[in-house]
């Protein structure tokens, strides 16, 4: 897999993998087409395993390889990881509170954002979409550090994190659609609607990889930022939404460390 990669550029490398995260996103949404509910323990152990491997890629992927390249190019490692990571949070704390959106589960008067008449489905999306972002942000970012040749950003690394995102990405499709398909919209409307959350993600990682290529000096603040904005989406949206049940909190909890277990594995495996 490593070898596929290492034929094409780093701006390619990230539009690849990010059409792998949105693909896995589009079959997360077309469960929808065998069945109009998912049982809720599953769902809520699906969010929590996802929120399992974006603690995990934040970590291993993003923000040790940021501080270790910090101190490769001379930066202050504590103060470059604070920046960026705290940069990353207020970020998707800026966009959360402007962007009209709605959580999974929620009914519509709950939507947060500027108020709007948008409908319920466009909300839905936007939700998702609004934490595709950074997801593709940080695989791009990854990929254009793997192309600076410093030694603590590695293709490997930057594939184990596309494979990771992509993992996680299949019950955000499912977020989406199965909500959409129980309140009588049709099965193609509401996998096209679950699917269109994760379109977002090829154009970001394009973004993210072309920005850091430009501006080299500044790919550990990139890679920290990045994972500022996972955490941010973990702790906001993924890690409540899973454990809204309260008898399934103990299940969640074990699916989360699963998914922290395997993402581990994978970038130590392929990093």
């Amino acid at each position: 897999m490593i070898d596929f990669f290492q034929q094409f550029n780093p701006v390619t490398q990230a539009f690849i993998a990010t059409l792998f995260t949105w693909g896995v996103t589009a079959a997360g949404a077309a469960l929808v087409f065998f069945s109009k509910a998912l049982n809720q323990k599953l769902m809520d152990s699906m969010l929590g395993f996802a929120a399992g491997v974006m603690i995990a890629a934040s970590f291993w992927s993003l923000l040790a390889p940021g501080i270790e390249m910090a101190e490769h190019l001379g930066h202050i490692p504590w103060l470059t990881a604070v920046i960026g990571f705290m940069g990353g949070g207020i970020f998707m704390r800026l966009t959360d509170k402007f962007l009209p959106h709605l959580h999974p589960g929620l009914s519509v008067d709950k939507s947060e954002g500027v108020k709007t008449s948008w409908q319920r489905s466009t909300l839905l999306v936007l939700a998702i979409t609004l934490h595709n972002i950074p997801e593709g942000l940080a695989v791009g970012v990854a990929f254009g550090a793997a192309a600076a040749n410093l030694p603590a950003a590695t293709i490997g690394g930057a594939i184990a994190l596309a494979i990771g995102i992509g993992i996680q990405n299949f019950p955000e499709g499912t977020a989406v659609s199965m909500p959409l398909r129980r309140e009588g919209m049709s099965k193609g409307k509401s996998f096209f609607m679950g699917q269109a959350s994760g379109m977002v993600e090829p154009v970001a990682g394009v973004i993210g990889a072309l920005f850091v290529l430009k501006m080299q000096n500044i790919l550990p603040y990139a890679l920290c930022f990045a994972a500022g904005a996972m955490i941010f989406v973990v702790v906001e949206e993924l890690i409540p939404e899973s454990q809204r049940k309260h008898e399934t909190v103990d299940l969640v909890t074990m699916a989360t460390m699963i998914g922290f277990s395997v993402m581990m594995m994978l970038d130590v495996g392929l990093g």
